[in-house]
């Protein structure tokens, strides 16, 4: 019988968790932080309210960790948007189906006209990014499009509409590197709020989906929620709870993490909780003192100033430039967007802060026939 983080998490209760939480005392917190090792009870801890007088010290801590891991190195990756075409209701995101928009999907001759621009920069890992739409852009289409480019990158990851085990395997035997899923939130009442319609409706479904790419063999698997959507604490907790679970459950994958905020789109949704620049900076930290491997990964959602702090912090790799929009780059550059950039500074202007900050931008850090 296969495994699966669903059974776990049914074991768990939202409110009681967040009243453990949220009645950590500051002991609970000096205890978490004379530790070498921590659980999950200490990551409690550590997003508590009772953390809050305690940031800077996580803050060094985390940045001390860090850098023994990973040395004074920031990875570089890019994202690349192939469709805006989508199936689903979702309350958050300008590409939800009832968003009277226009839709494309970026034919052969406009994907390799976006990389000629983006291997310009000096991306060597790139991550495609669909809309959740099987017939348009289901397993053929990321295949076709993986196929077409899989000599220009080093590493190609995939954020998509969840698929079966079975299709993993497929694209996994096409150089697929990596797999980034979001649960979004893992409120079940709340998720269902915010996917009214749709496949991703499906919390479940969605929910197992690193199962099913642990058992396919992925190289690498990311995971996040969306902040915002719920109280962040909780949703810092549950992510760490399934994190703790894959890797005791597959533990050949390596994990990453993302830290999403709500920002602004068409139709736009406001927050329900709001996470505030220190919030957030106490969950990275927070993450990075539960686990020293595990990858931590900023986009250009957050603005020049907390990018500019944070790279120092815990995080592990960062994208510039970002478009939101297919063909984005070069091909229709004022198409809208899924959600607006905060960081809109080039990829030199970003490589050139990193250095300035004493990091070194890594722009290939694997090769697929190392595997």
């Amino acid at each position: 019988m296969n495994t699966s983080f669903k059974n776990l998490l049914n074991t768990y209760d939202w409110e009681d968790t967040l009243a453990s939480i949220n009645t950590k005392t500051t002991e609970d917190v000096v205890l978490a932080l004379s530790k070498n090792k921590r659980d999950l009870e200490d990551f409690k801890a550590l997003v508590s309210p009772a953390a809050k007088p305690y940031l800077e010290q996580m803050a060094q801590l985390s940045s001390r960790i860090t850098k023994k891991r990973f040395g004074n190195t920031i990875q570089m990756y890019v994202p690349m948007y192939l469709s805006n075409e989508c199936q689903n209701i979702c309350t958050y995101c300008g590409f939800s189906m009832t968003n009277k928009i226009p839709r494309r999907t970026l034919t052969d001759a406009e994907i390799l006209k976006e990389v000629r621009f983006l291997k310009a920069k000096g991306y060597n890992h790139i991550l495609l990014v669909t809309g959740e739409a099987n017939k348009t852009v289901g397993v053929p289409y990321i295949k076709n499009a993986m196929e077409l480019i899989k000599n220009q990158f080093s590493n190609i990851t995939i954020e998509v509409q969840p698929l079966d085990q079975e299709d993993y395997e497929t694209l996994i035997e096409a150089n697929l590197y990596a797999v980034l899923v979001y649960q979004e939130t893992y409120n079940r009442a709340e998720y269902k709020k915010h996917h009214p319609k749709g496949k991703k409706s499906n919390f479940d479904y969605r929910l197992e989906t690193p199962d099913r790419l642990g058992r396919a063999g992925i190289h690498k698997i990311g995971i996040g929620a969306l902040f915002g959507l719920e109280n962040w604490r909780g949703d810092s907790f549950f992510t760490a709870l399934h994190l703790k679970y894959l890797q005791k459950t597959y533990w050949k994958t390596k994990y990453s993490i993302s830290f999403p905020r709500l920002r602004p789109h068409s139709g736009g949704l406001e927050p329900k909780v709001e996470m505030t620049d220190r919030d957030l900076v106490q969950a990275i930290c927070a993450f990075r003192l539960l686990d020293e491997d595990v990858e931590l990964s900023m986009s250009t959602r957050e603005s020049e100033t907390f990018r500019n702090h944070i790279v120092n912090l815990g995080v592990t790799s960062l994208s510039a430039e970002s478009k939101t929009n297919p063909g984005g780059y070069v091909v229709e550059p004022q198409s809208l967007e899924q959600f607006e950039i905060s960081d809109e500074r080039s990829t030199e202007v970003i490589a050139k802060m990193l250095q300035d900050n004493g990091l070194e931008p890594v722009w290939k850090d694997w090769e697929h026939n190392w595997q």
